[in-house]
This record gives structure tokens, C-alpha cells and sequence, in this order.
């Protein structure tokens, strides 16, 4: 029986997403983007899942677009086609950008176009000295997709993003940290253990208050200033009445150990 082209496996409160098309270092073809669309909906509607490692089997994390799967530029399809191909591609990857729960992904070998785009959707990136990125669109004609143009001016700011996305340039591992696209790099072999012990310090963290965190922070740089304050005072108001603040608000006037509490040595 053939191995999944996504691979959800659990440890302990953490789902694991690894794509498994080590012989195309994991480029995105048709069937991936689809096991992407049938997966993550599952990942966001169990509530036992507290955070998300994605990573890459095969020594790459993801080469980006599958070049053969999408016709190799032969001109074989309606123009319309290929509009209709990337909006689907947006249905899924919006789950994954959208996704109420912490990402981390696991970045080791290429990170590519598409690749590229999918680690700047995590919330924390983590990568090994051997990593390394590509903006890799301009090379074949193509403008940065799977929401490129909008993630990475975000991640380096929008000169860096302009530099990056004109050149087509590797940055490696330690660039991609000092630009902001990686937040740790860790020692090859490790990546993948370093994220999900990662990930598993949210098992007690709470979920409702970083769910609403990461959805306004995500639209910050398009709202004004006022309507980020409305949905800081709409969200303080039902945190507030969670069980988690009462119980935590509780322990913290009894002077016991705090429900969640990120390791001193990490903060």
C-alpha cells in the first residue's frame, strides 16, 4: 500500500503534517494540495490537538510547485485554468494561515517558491544549518504565490521582500534568521524533534486566548488602530469568563503553580 503524500501523525497533544514526496523533495502536486485540503480541517476541529508541527520528509522540507504536474508551460490549458488551479491552492492554505492553534514548522534542506510560502505560514520556523530559501518565482517568469506576495513583506518588510522576490537569491539558514523568515536554527538531525517539543509546551496553554491572538494579529497590518482595540476589548470580554482565566486567576490568589508558564530558559 503507497505511503500518504501527507502524513498526520500525533504526538501526544501535537499533530504532525509531514509531506512525503521525498523523490520531488516534496513539491506540491495535485495530489498534496489536496491531502492539504482534506487534512486541515480535521486538524482544526479536533479539540485534543493543541498545536501543529509541519515539516518535510527526505532531508527538504518543500521544492515549491511541481513544474511537471502543472504542464511545464506548455500552454495545453485555458488561461482560466490556471486562475481556478490557485484559488483552490488559497482554500486550503487559508486553513493553514487561519489556523487557531500554534504552527511550527520544521524546515530542514530546500525551501522553495511554494516551499518558501508554506514556512512563512507557520507562527515559529525552525531550521538546521542546511537549510535554505528561495523566492524562487522569477527564475521561470512566475510572481511569488500561495500567498507570497502578502506573507513574506510581512516576515522581512517590504523592501527585503521586493530585494528577495526581484533576485530569486538563496538566503540560507542564518540570513533567513537575521531577516526575520527563521526564529531559531538548530542542529542538523534535530529539527523535527526541536519542534514538536516545541509545540508540546501548548498542551496547557490557553487555546482560546491564543486562537484570538493569532487571528488579529494576523490582520494587524490591515486594520486601523481602532478596530484592532474593538476586538481587543470584544476578546479580553470572553476570556475573562473562560474557565481557564478562573481557574488561573484562582491559583494565582491561592500562590499555587500557574497553569501555563513558558520555561524561564526559553523566554
Amino acid at each position: 500500500m503507497p505511503m500518504p503524500v501527507l502524513e498526520l501523525t500525533r504526538s501526544g497533544p501535537t499533530a504532525v503534517l509531514t509531506m512525503n514526496r521525498p523523490h520531488a523533495r516534496n513539491a506540491l502536486d495535485l495530489e498534496l494540495r489536496q491531502a492539504f485540503a482534506e487534512c486541515l480541517p480535521q486538524v482544526r476541529d479536533d479539540p485534543a490537538i493543541r498545536a501543529v508541527v509541519l515539516t518535510g520528509a527526505g532531508g527538504h522540507f518543500c521544492a515549491g510547485g511541481d513544474i511537471r504536474a502543472m504542464g511545464g508551460g506548455q500552454g495545453n490549458t485555458d488561461v482560466f485554468e490556471g486562475r481556478s488551479r490557485i484559488r483552490a491552492m488559497h482554500r486550503w492554505f487559508d486553513e493553514l494561515v487561519d489556523l487557531e492553534k500554534p504552527v511550527i514548522a520544521a524546515v530542514d534542506g530546500v525551501a522553495y517558491g511554494a516551499g518558501l510560502s508554506l514556512a512563512l505560514a507557520a507562527d515559529i520556523v525552525l531550521a538546521t544549518p542546511r537549510t535554505s530559501f528561495c523566492a524562487v518565482f522569477a527564475r521561470i517568469g512566475y510572481v511569488p504565490d500561495l500567498g507570497g506576495m502578502y506573507l513574506l513583506p510581512r516576515a522581512v518588510g517590504l523592501a527585503r521582500a521586493k530585494e528577495l522576490a526581484f533576485s530569486a537569491r538563496v538566503v540560507d539558514a542564518h540570513e533567513a534568521q537575521a531577516l526575520g523568515i527563521v526564529q531559531q536554527v538548530v542542529s542538523e538531525g534535530t529539527v523535527l524533534d526541536a519542534a514538536v517539543a516545541l509545540a508540546a509546551r501548548f498542551e496547557h496553554a490557553p487555546a482560546g486566548a491564543l486562537g484570538i491572538v493569532k487571528s488579529v494579529m494576523n490582520h494587524a497590518f490591515e486594520s486601523d488602530r481602532r478596530s484592532v482595540y474593538q476586538q481587543e476589548a470584544l476578546a479580553q470580554s470572553l476570556c475573562r469568563e473562560s474557565a481557564f482565566h478562573q481557574e488561573a486567576a484562582r491559583r494565582f490568589l491561592g500562590k499555587q503553580p500557574p497553569l501555563y508558564q513558558w520555561p524561564q530558559e526559553q523566554a
